[in-house]
């Protein structure tokens, strides 16, 4: 009696003529289109949007300020993302392959996590400078100056530079787990583990800077509606000329801590998958399917692409600013004094 039953699809392999390779599981060429579509838009976004941001404020000298400083840092942090992590990441995901590289691998998971946690201390201390000037806008200007701005973006940097070489360099993450570490890290693979001390910082480390900013909008959010009661009584008086200039300056500060509020819950909702499932992965003998990993390592990768276009979204000087640059009028020797704010700022 003949069998009906089909023989086993071959098993497809990332280096098909070497013993040892990773199992290959590849996507129908539809999802790859579509998948590489979606996540080339996001580097491409990174790549390009975050040096726009950049070249805004440092190249319009009436956008340099303290805050505008730790913004343009941060757009930095978020372009290496672009460039370091987001395309070696976009093939890893769609082709199931790493096919740079063990020395790269290592170089590339450094950077994901150095770069990303620069990101997050940025908004943290981003979420300081505008706690400052919404509750005290008229003394803000001496307390957080640009020799603050330039202490915090040093420790924005070297703090997570630092501890990402010394924990991916010296092979302290996966102590403890060395065999499993060998097992899973197959040619053609790149999955760093990490032992359960080290989840625990990486949590840590998001959730500690996280709760601190959460902390301070909640409180900026309370002033903010206690001055626009001030101001709603103010306007409704015949004002003074320096009650006037408090409700403008208080408006102004307000305004630009919405923005970069909104840009810290993008954060937040993007980095928060990816932290809870490190954190069980870790305690749970990782568990977590590749598929899911990805996403959550995806969700994270976007905010990097998010930032510039929350500015272009809620900044009117910043979307004035790509029209020049656009345009080619950055090239004039007075472009770097055009006033780049409307009349009512």
């Amino acid at each position: 009696m003949s069998s009906s039953s089909s023989p086993p699809a071959a098993v497809q392999l990332c280096y098909e003529h070497l013993n040892g390779s990773c199992v290959k599981t590849p996507y129908s060429p539809a999802s790859r289109v579509i998948l590489y579509t979606v996540f080339g838009s996001g580097t491409v976004l990174a790549v390009f949007g975050n040096p726009l941001v950049m070249i805004s404020i440092l190249h319009f000298r009436p956008l340099h300020s303290p805050t505008n400083f730790l913004i343009t840092s941060l757009a930095c942090a978020d372009f290496l993302v672009g460039v370091t992590v987001m395309p070696f990441s976009t093939v890893r995901s769609v082709e199931s392959c790493w096919y740079f590289g063990r020395s790269f691998c290592t170089f590339h998971s450094c950077c994901d996590v150095a770069f990303c946690y620069s990101s997050l201390f940025h908004l943290c201390f981003i979420s300081i400078n505008r706690y400052i000037a919404v509750t005290d806008p008229l003394l803000y200007p001496t307390k957080f100056t640009v020799s603050v701005s330039r202490l915090c973006i040093c420790i924005s940097w070297v703090l997570p530079l630092t501890y990402s070489g010394a924990v991916f360099y010296t092979g302290a993450c996966d102590d403890g787990l060395e065999e499993l570490s060998s097992a899973l890290n197959c040619i053609g693979g790149c999955q760093i583990v990490i032992n359960q001390y080290w989840v625990l910082v990486h949590f840590l480390s998001f959730f500690i800077p996280t709760l601190v900013m959460l902390i301070l909008y909640g409180n900026i959010f309370l002033v903010a509606r206690q001055q626009a009661k001030k101001i709603a009584n103010i306007d409704g008086k015949t004002e003074s000329s320096s009650d006037s200039y408090k409700s403008r300056v208080a408006k102004r500060e307000r305004k630009a801590a919405k923005t970069l509020g909104i840009t810290v819950i993008a954060f937040m909702i993007s980095w928060l998958p990816y932290s809870i499932d490190s954190l069980t992965d870790g305690f749970m003998g990782f568990i977590t399917p590749a598929y899911i990993y990805e996403i959550c390592c995806w969700c994270a990768y976007y905010n990097s692409a998010m930032n510039p276009l929350i500015y272009a979204l809620f900044y009117p000087w910043f979307r004035k600013a790509i029209k020049v640059i656009v345009s080619g009028r950055v090239f004039k020797n007075s472009s770097a004094s055009m006033s780049l704010f409307s009349q009512q700022m």
